[in-house]
C-alpha cells in the first residue's frame, strides 16, 4: 500500500492506495487531513460616495466583460447594468428593481465570484 497525499479545491486529502489487487481495482479511502490554510479573504469593493442600498450581484463567478449602465443612470427593473463572461458565455447582470444606478464596483476585465456585489442602486 502506498500513501499519497492530495489536494483538491483546497481540502487537503491522505489516500491510501492498493497495490497489486488480483481484480485491478484501485482502493482509495479518503482521511481526514489537517485543512489547508484559509485563503486570504477577498478584498472589500471599492467604496462609492454615493452607494446604494439595493445591491446588483455577480449572478456566476466570471469576468467583468462590459458595463452597460454609468453612475446616474436611470434603470427599469430588468435592465441590464454589468455583463459578465462565464464558461464563454455572456450573462446580463440586470437590475432588480426601478432606480438610479448609485456605484459601479468592477471594471471590464475584472475578475469577479458569484454573489459578488458588482453595482447598487437607489
Amino acid at each position: 500500500m502506498k500513501n499519497y497525499t492530495i489536494t483538491v479545491n483546497g481540502n487537503v486529502y491522505d489516500v491510501t492506495v492498493e497495490e497489486g489487487a488480483s481484480t485491478g481495482a484501485v482502493a482509495a479511502a479518503p482521511k481526514a487531513a489537517p485543512k489547508a490554510a484559509p485563503k486570504a479573504a477577498p478584498a472589500a469593493p471599492k467604496a462609492a460616495g454615493g452607494a446604494g442600498s439595493v445591491k446588483i450581484e455577480a449572478g456566476a463567478a466570471g469576468k467583468v466583460f462590459k458595463i452597460v449602465a454609468n453612475v446616474g443612470d436611470s434603470v427599469k427593473k430588468g435592465d441590464t447594468v454589468v455583463v459578465i463572461e462565464a464558461m464563454k458565455m455572456e450573462i446580463n447582470q440586470v437590475a432588480p428593481q426601478d432606480g438610479v444606478v448609485a456605484s459601479i464596483d468592477c471594471a471590464v476585465g475584472d475578475a469577479v465570484e458569484g454573489g459578488a456585489v458588482i453595482a447598487t442602486l437607489k
